[in-house]
């Protein structure tokens, strides 16, 4: 059963296709990553998922069209992170987070529970009471993330769950890179379908199931990491030259500049 199926999807501004006819599906426990260039149209895609913007073409989310969910129930089911999330009000870190609660019915003891467990899984914990506005960026983004993870974090209907993410290591150190990587990897292997933007392809070689290689909005490439992290390929997508080795110990693609 798909999660998330996008058929024939497109997304004209003016003269502009900005997502030309894109296809593909995403599946409880898959990890997916985008990646391409600057303009490919990898964030455009996400805002069609999401319905920010006007679409062709056909999205079904947990086999009903995604436009035919009233909106707290697909809250319920659907988290997004986009790459941008102000906020200026002094909330707490814990406040913040349990603002991923506001669509459930689940009560304050178990809502704190839930938050509590996704800002240990984004190491945010000892974080819960500073003021959101007080964070570094790499610290605000960790609780960004906390916030959509716990809005999704328990399955409490019978709807699969699905989780979008924009570019979600911007500003944080190499370390938090791979912690968060990891909480999203571990995330899906509890049956959340993950669809996300990833700048690094290593990165997301390193912890996705399938690979969408975008550029001018069109669909280039889709398969596994191995499949489509390839010299031939990274090359054509960037434009220059790159050397794709084998990670000595999980043999997943590695991007290096040429």
């Amino acid at each position: 059963m798909t999660v998330l199926n996008v058929d024939n999807l497109s997304v004209t501004r003016g003269t502009r296709r900005l997502v030309d006819e894109v296809s593909f599906s995403v599946t409880p426990g898959q990890v997916v990553s985008i990646i391409g260039p600057n303009g490919a149209g990898k964030t455009t895609l996400l805002r069609a998922i999401t319905g920010d913007v006007s679409t062709h073409g056909t999205l079904h989310f947990n086999q009903r069209p995604l436009a035919h969910w009233p909106a707290r129930d697909k809250a319920m089911s659907l988290a997004v992170l986009t790459q941008s999330n102000p906020l200026s009000f002094a909330f707490t870190v814990e406040e913040v987070v349990s603002l991923g609660r506001g669509p459930h019915s689940t009560g304050a003891t178990l809502d704190r529970q839930i938050c509590h467990e996704a800002m240990a899984a984004l190491d945010v914990a000892h974080l819960a009471s500073r003021l959101y506005p007080s964070l570094s960026g790499g610290e605000q983004q960790r609780t960004q993330l906390a916030r959509v993870m716990a809005q999704i974090w328990r399955a409490e209907n019978d709807e699969n769950r699905l989780l979008l993410l924009d570019e979600p290591v911007t500003s944080l150190d190499l370390g938090h890179q791979r912690q968060l990587m990891t909480a999203i990897r571990q995330f899906a292997d509890s049956g959340v379908a993950v669809l996300m933007v990833v700048h690094d392809i290593s990165l997301a070689a390193a912890y996705s199931d399938q690979v969408l290689a975008l550029n001018k909005g069109k669909r280039i490439a889709l398969g596994t990491p191995e499949a489509v992290v390839t010299e031939t390929l990274i090359e054509d997508l960037f434009g220059t030259d790159f050397r794709v080795i084998a990670h000595p110990v999980s043999g997943k693609p590695v991007v290096l500049a040429g």
